[in-house]
This record gives C-alpha cells, structure tokens and sequence, in this order.
C-alpha cells in the first residue's frame, strides 16, 4: 500500500512540473521581443550631437532616484564599535 501511494504521489509530481513546463513555455512564447532603443541612426545622432534623445518613456524616475541618494548620505552614522 505504502508503495502504491508513494507511485502516486510521484506521478502526480511528474504531471504537475510537466504541466508548469508547459505553461512556462506557453508564456514565453507570447512575448514580443523588444526592439533596442539604439539603433543605426541613434548611433549616428550620438557621433553627430553627442546626445541621444529618444521618445521612449524613461524606465526610472531619476528625480526620485536622486533624492534618494541624497537623503541616504545624508544620515548620520554612528561610529562602528571597538571590541
């Protein structure tokens, strides 16, 4: 009995990676490759300008990045302890 179960339980795990592989790749295969913000002409408008300025939506919010920065070197730290 005890092996029966133990078949059981095993098949069962079986199944579900199977189906868990199968609906990774279903996933995987919906997605759009994205295509890269810099291409020829960016290129071309970086040797030329020494700029590249994109129309894409900016990924982080830098401002808020910034502050961030500032407020954490600003805090007071305390002195490590000597043992």
């Amino acid at each position: 009995m005890l092996s029966f179960m133990l078949a059981l339980v095993s098949a069962f795990l079986v199944g579900l990676t199977v189906a868990s592989g199968i609906l990774f790749r279903y996933r995987l295969s919906g997605r759009k490759p994205r295509t890269p913000a810099v291409d020829d002409a960016a290129v071309r408008a970086i040797l030329e300008t020494g700029v590249l300025v994109t129309d894409e939506d900016e990924p982080l919010d830098l401002e808020s990045i910034d502050e961030e920065e500032r407020r954490f070197w600003s805090e007071k730290w305390d002195e490590p302890e000597e043992w």
